[in-house]
């Protein structure tokens, strides 16, 4: 069965081996940069992308919820398929798809935004920018990626600096780079996990020192990163 016709828009890519670990599957870091590049390309072919950058306006997301069937490999022809679920209060929804070329469906994920004035840093209503044959304002999806709860023993912690790769075209840390900090202290302790939710809690620039700290509840892995006593995000792996 084809997902065109429940999905609004799609692209293909195929797996390079600098997105790949060493045992040849997609890293949930380049996983994200795939569904980002898509999310672009539906937002910008629809006004509703880059150029709201001249009205002083820019989407940020808010929260990713990944969940992993069988990630594809180098070599492998993909296809991405993204498409808006609605809007709940100020929050805009974006689901995403990605099958191979049998059209086996390897890793959803439901991710959520909000639509800012880049002067002020206030929300906005989505509807504002939103093409509503697109978004539909009454829509309101049944899978919402929920607010990550620190519970558990804290069992890690490391500090990391936010380098220059790290920055996006705002000059913050781009939200790939939250994703590969977790994605590599998991991988490091030989934490396989096939769910994955982040929450983004606040920005951080060039030379900020961000804690990292990890507890373990039961099966599931949570995460937290903080600047002092601000939030940056929160996540969770199982």
């Amino acid at each position: 069965m084809s997902h065109s016709s429940s999905f609004q828009h799609e692209k293909d890519f195929e797996i390079g081996s600098f997105q790949v670990h060493p045992d040849g599957k997609i890293r949930l870091t380049s996983l994200a940069d795939l569904f980002q590049e898509t999310s672009w390309s539906h937002a910008d072919s629809a006004d509703f992308g880059r150029n709201l950058l001249e009205n002083q306006q820019m989407w940020v997301l808010a929260r990713l919820d990944f969940h992993c069937f069988d990630l594809p490999t180098w070599g492998q022809k993909v296809k991405v398929f993204t498409a808006g679920r609605g809007v709940e209060k100020l929050f805009a929804f974006r689901e995403f798809l990605i099958t191979d070329e049998d059209d086996k469906v390897l890793a959803q994920c439901m991710s959520s935004y909000l639509l800012l004035n880049t002067e002020s840093k206030r929300p906005m209503r989505p509807e504002v920018v939103l093409p509503a044959h697109l978004f539909d304002p009454l829509e309101r999806p049944e899978w919402q990626p929920d607010k990550v709860k620190i519970q558990g023993e804290l069992i890690a912690k490391e500090l990391v600096r936010v380098r220059y790769s790290d920055l996006d075209l705002y000059d913050h840390v781009n939200n790939t780079s939250y994703i590969l900090w977790v994605e590599n202290i998991l991988r490091e302790k030989g934490i396989d996990f096939s769910q994955f939710l982040i929450n983004f809690q606040a920005e951080c620039r060039l030379g900020d020192l961000v804690e990292l700290e990890m507890f373990q509840s039961l099966n599931e892995f949570l995460f937290q990163g903080k600047i002092g006593e601000k939030l940056v995000f929160l996540a969770s792996a199982s």
